[in-house]
């Protein structure tokens, strides 16, 4: 039993004691008047006689009186054992707090214990067990019991410090999950925008760079910033720095995460980039780099148009090489790279059945496989559909440069 819990059992009972006394003080006064001066026994609870007492003499009372004094005196006598009880009582508490303490480990760690709980922030759920804990001391049991009791406190607190650690992580994480969220779309939407809006993208992204940095989501519309801001730039030099820092950036980004189909997909392509700026043994190289990543991004998303079409591009590119070329790519890599114009015409068909009217630069290289194939109808056909198209962008220009070259042979 705790020592304050033991205060309140005392207390109790000397209120009880202190009720009785004022009875047998009125009874006493009484009593007085018709004490006699002969010695007298009493009777204790357990009906042995002892002396010490004035037994009372009461001749002429009536014998049902006579009996209620006896019972009252014996009363008293048994208030004055209870007072000598509490008193032994009160002494021992202190010797029954020390034993309790050096069972716990010792009143310091109990008293360090204590004074650590009432300075913990505690979390909501640890607010209602405290709400709890109060209550039960309020109606009567200690902290000190409570934390007799097992330790249930100390435990409780370790505990809910787990969970209050794990719901600041999560708040943490979600809090940082909300501000990419809002960040990408911000970007989307650039990336639909001016060439002014286009810089302001890039430049948000390089900013934001250490904060999202691990991030592959973020990773890959950063390459993609960079390719934008490579088709508006006008230096040679400004291309080239841009094309070098999107590379570096796409092998962070698939090493990051090779599921990522966007990151080996905008990887790839600024490697084809960086392929117009390099020696001719850098560009076969990064033409296998760009295959094998273009591979990568349509196995995992097989539903993007863009990489069909990127990939009919590197087909159509490799059917067009030289000898020499060939030759080159063979000396370096034993084996030059593959593909024929049915490669190409494949893949640019297969971008426009999963999204008819892709693109128009899509129409423009379809026009001009069937046109190498010897399709002319079907290549005015997809000449035709790609002039239908307005140039709204660098590579809608493009298209159009090809869509002139071809006309010519189209109209004989």
């Amino acid at each position: 039993m705790a020592h304050s819990d033991s205060k309140v059992l005392v207390l109790g009972a000397l209120a009880g004691v202190a009720g009785i006394g004022l009875a047998v003080a009125c009874y006493q006064g009484f009593k007085m008047r018709r004490r006699a001066s002969m010695p007298a026994q009493y009777l204790y609870h357990n009906n042995e006689l002892a002396t010490g007492m004035m037994f009372v003499d009461s001749p002429g009372l009536p014998g049902p009186q006579v009996e209620v004094l006896h019972r009252l005196e014996a009363l008293i006598q048994c208030v004055s054992e209870l007072k000598e009880e509490m008193k032994a009582l009160k002494n021992a508490i202190p010797v029954v707090h020390g034993q309790v303490s050096e069972e716990l480990g010792g009143g310091d760690r109990i008293e360090a214990r204590r004074a650590a709980a009432s300075h913990r922030n505690t979390p909501t759920r640890r607010k209602r067990a405290a709400v709890s804990i109060a209550g039960a001391i309020g109606g009567g049991r200690s902290s000190e019991e409570a934390e007799s009791e097992g330790g249930y406190i100390t435990a409780l607190t370790d505990s809910d410090e787990e969970e209050q650690s794990n719901d600041e992580q999560w708040e943490e994480r979600q809090d940082t999950t909300n501000k990419l969220a809002d960040l990408l779309e911000t970007i989307d939407s650039l990336h639909q925008g001016t060439e002014v809006e286009k810089r302001e993208s890039l430049c948000i992204l390089t900013a934001r760079r250490e904060e999202f940095g691990q991030n592959s989501t973020f990773l890959w519309r950063l390459i993609r910033a960079y390719c934008d801001v490579h088709d508006i730039s006008s230096t040679l030099e400004e291309k080239k720095e841009l094309a070098e820092s999107g590379k570096q950036v796409g092998e962070e980004a698939v090493a990051l995460n090779p599921t990522c189909a966007e990151s080996h997909q905008w990887y790839a392509i600024m490697c084809g980039i960086l392929a117009e700026y390099d020696t001719m043994q850098n560009k076969i190289k990064n033409g296998y780099i760009f295959k094998d990543h273009l591979d990568k991004a349509i196995e995992l998303k097989p539903q993007d148009p863009m990489s069909y079409y990127l990939l009919g591009r590197w087909c159509y590119a490799v059917a067009q090489l030289s000898w020499i070329e060939r030759k080159v790519a063979a000396a370096l890599f034993g084996e030059p790279p593959s593909a024929s114009i049915e490669d190409a015409l494949a893949n640019f068909l297969k971008a426009e059945e999963i999204h008819q009217g892709y693109s128009k630069l899509n129409y423009a290289f379809l026009a001009k496989c069937y046109r190498d194939l010897g399709h002319r109808e079907k290549a005015r056909k997809m000449f035709e559909a790609a002039c239908s198209m307005q140039a709204v962008s660098k590579e809608d220009e493009e298209a159009q440069k090809e869509l002139e070259l071809i006309f010519p042979e189209l109209q004989v």
